[in-house]
């Protein structure tokens, strides 16, 4: 059984920094794409960033714009783990993000939701003003 656990959430101020973590079982995860959306009040789930397995050890990171330069993707293979952390935090990225996974390492378009097979619960990032 696949299992996504996201942690590290909490309230921060604007300018501020956190890091999220990811912590995967079920699955052999160096091989696996791994991603993070973000739902806000009122919109819908989007992309984030994503880790994506290109063979063998290679992997190609991709941002959403809206966070290009400040957050950033990585990965603990021995952990089972992925991290995301986030600096410069702005009010408009406050909401829960989502932990994201697909089943193998096929090639998949991970900006879109339906894509990714498995998913974590949620943790809760709030920026202040």
């Amino acid at each position: 059984q696949v299992q996504l656990v996201e942690s590290g959430g909490g309230l921060v101020q604007a300018g501020g920094s956190l890091r999220l973590s990811c912590a995967a079982s079920g699955l052999t995860f160096s091989r696996h794409h791994m991603g993070w959306f973000r739902q806000a009040p009122g919109k819908k789930r989007e992309f984030v960033a994503a880790s994506r397995w290109g063979g063998s050890r290679t992997y190609y990171e991709d941002y959403a714009d809206s966070v290009k330069g400040r957050f950033t993707i990585s990965r603990d293979n021995a952990r089972n783990t992925v991290y995301l952390q986030m600096n410069s935090l702005k009010p408009e990225d406050t909401g829960v993000y989502y932990c994201a996974g697909y089943s193998s390492g096929a090639a998949i378009m991970v900006r879109e939701q339906q894509e990714w097979t498995y998913w974590g619960q949620g943790t809760q990032v709030t920026v202040s003003s």
